[in-house]
């Protein structure tokens, strides 16, 4: 087994092959209370079993037989938080842990009713990317230990419990105190895709395989907006090989849910901002289903290789959307992933060890490689290879390494002699050409890697430049039928000083100030704070106080605390617009808004 350098556990000795949670939400309390049966398996001789948890009230811990077992909780790291050592007797192959979460965790996020959609009922969810499982549930939290599991999750009358597994009981059953949901997941997979989540939640089915689930005051406008999930479903299938999870349903969170997407295997999570009206923002849904095969199947050994997660799934994306919805869309995509990674490449520097692929996360969290490398520079390389050995070739080889890795952890080494025992065999000059050393192991971009060009987003700049130079008023853009890639790219490139007079007539001509499309208005409330525009307040004051997720908020407030006239209406918006936003994103948020 691959050392992983994230976690206590010494799965040599002794190895959680299967979870059986028994637990209650307490709203009130903000705390899940419960009982896990962890299953071992025990090596010959071993005394211990060492686990992980973060922030976990421990009472006490038993055999199979209920008979006491010694425990201990060594002394807290700020990234690994504390190791439950807990003594074996010769024959133990079970034990339960008795425990309790703390309010302040980190991996079960508690919304209050005003937090929600349908202002009525609390909703909770949980995070365990990259290692937040053991903030909730004590176990090995290690991604390269994979674990089947089971649970039987009680919650207050009229709410519903969700996770990421077979739903047992979809109406539940009455128990004292409330409803019990049951859920079985017989595949292996990593506890970091062990999800739950808790609220007024209801269910639409979409296709034979696909359905959402969502708070009650959306969930219809969630079925029309991912009515394509199944069509997605198929064409990633059509690339990667056989869907193996069964179901690939989605919760639409409420709109404090601070990311855009989780990809829990069976029930991928993700925010209410893609709720566009007109399909428009799904891809990332498309991104999520795309890691049923990358990190949910073949998973990474250790967080060190967390790009074989996202650059494969960022690929598979492309992919997707290229079946779906034609080449030119993915060349959008595929141009935006690539002004993100120059970005990011300019910001840490082109000899920066965190440009590579493969990082060294040692004594850091996992969490500070979730930058664009992993996932565009992920993604660049494997167009690279499809590049110097055609689609045809380069297909045959992606689909074979999702069969030979099922249900399994790799590395990056063992990527790389699978290229070359696989793909290269035979084609030493594909092999040269690609150079996979340097893409694996070197800072920064090869030279000679891929650079998309998208003729359309080459046309939408063009008529930026007319536009910003007054050559073309807004009602003469021809605008008509763009997708929110074009106008996104459109109000990027336009000058951040823009008069207030032509801000004006843009919005005007195109209702950016009134668009359902949280990208486009994204992007347009950004180009209106640098530029001071006034009437765009009352605008960027509701979607500030109408959504939490990060990607959204946290640039609108930073852009704001720029200069002395935002940072007082940052200040003012903030007040009212904390209470709404998920924990996480208000940490960051207090720092930035003083």
């Amino acid at each position: 087994m691959t050392h992983d350098p994230h976690s206590y556990a010494r799965p040599h000795e002794a190895r959680v092959t299967h979870v059986a949670l028994d637990a209650a939400i307490d709203f009130e309390a903000r705390r899940l209370r419960g009982r896990a049966v962890l299953h071992l398996d025990v090596a010959p001789g071993a005394a211990e079993v060492v686990l992980d948890t973060r922030r976990l009230h421990v009472h006490g811990v038993e055999d199979a037989e209920g008979r006491p077992l010694a425990f201990a909780l060594g002394e807290p790291d700020p990234v690994l938080g504390r190791a439950l050592r807990v003594a074996l007797t010769p024959g133990t192959a079970r034990v339960v842990v008795e425990y309790e979460t703390d309010p302040e965790g980190d991996g079960l996020f508690w919304l209050r009713p005003e937090q929600t959609a349908g202002g009525r009922a609390p909703f909770v969810f949980s995070q365990g990317q990259a290692i937040l499982t053991r903030s909730w549930l004590p176990t090995q939290d290690s991604v390269g230990l994979r674990q089947t599991y089971e649970a039987r999750i009680t919650v207050p009358e009229g709410l519903t419990a969700v996770m990421s597994a077979e739903h047992l009981t979809p109406e539940g059953v009455a128990v004292d105190g409330g409803r019990r949901f049951d859920f079985r997941m017989p595949q292996a997979i990593p506890t970091y895709l062990i999800a739950l989540a808790a609220g007024d939640v209801a269910f639409r089915p979409v296709g034979a395989r696909t359905g959402v689930f969502a708070e009650s005051a959306v969930v219809e406008r969630a079925r029309e907006e991912f009515a394509e999930l199944e069509g997605m479903l198929a064409a990633a299938e059509s690339l990667a090989g056989p869907y193996r999870w069964g179901r690939a349903d989605v919760l639409v969170a409420p709109p404090a849910f601070p990311f855009g997407g989780m990809e829990n295997p069976r029930l991928t999570f993700v925010s209410p901002t893609l709720l566009a009206g007109d399909r428009s923002l799904t891809t990332v849904v498309a991104h999520e289903l795309a890691h049923a095969w990358p990190g949910n199947l073949v998973t990474p050994a250790t967080w060190n290789d967390f790009w074989l997660n996202e650059g494969f799934t960022v690929y598979l994306e492309l992919r997707i959307n290229e079946a779906l919805y034609g080449p030119e869309r993915a060349a959008m995509l595929e141009v935006y992933g690539h002004q993100a990674l120059a970005g990011e490449i300019e910001r840490l520097g082109a000899d920066s060890p965190d440009t590579r692929l493969y990082l060294d996360l040692v004594g850091r969290d996992p969490a500070v490689a979730v930058t664009p490398v992993p996932y565009v520079k992920g993604a660049a390389f494997l167009r690279a290879l499809e590049h110097a050995v055609g689609r045809e070739r380069f297909d045959r080889w992606l689909r074979s390494w999702f069969d030979r890795n099922a249900f399994a952890t790799v590395t990056t080494a063992q990527l790389a002699r699978d290229l070359r025992e696989n793909l290269f065999v035979g084609d030493a000059e594909a092999e040269r050409r690609v150079d996979l050393d340097r893409w694996l192991y070197a800072p920064g971009l090869p030279d000679g890697a891929p650079r998309p060009t998208s003729a359309v987003l080459a046309r939408v700049e063009a008529r930026a430049r007319a536009f910003a130079g007054g050559e073309t008023p807004a009602h003469a853009l021809e605008t008509q039928g763009w997708s929110p890639q074009e106008w996104r790219h459109f109000l990027n490139v336009l000058p951040r000083q823009l008069p207030p007079e032509r801000l004006r007539e843009l919005d005007g001509a195109a209702g950016l100030s009134a668009t359902e499309n949280a990208e486009v208005k994204f992007a347009w409330l950004r180009l209106a704070v640098h530029a001071r525009y006034e009437p765009a307040l009352p605008a960027l004051e509701r979607f500030l106080t109408s959504q939490g997720r990060g990607k959204f908020v946290k640039p609108l407030y930073a852009a704001l605390v720029a200069s002395e006239w935002g940072a007082r209406e940052a200040r003012r918006i903030y007040r009212s617009a904390r209470p709404l936003y998920h924990a996480a994103v208000a940490a960051d948020l207090d720092a930035l808004v003083r």
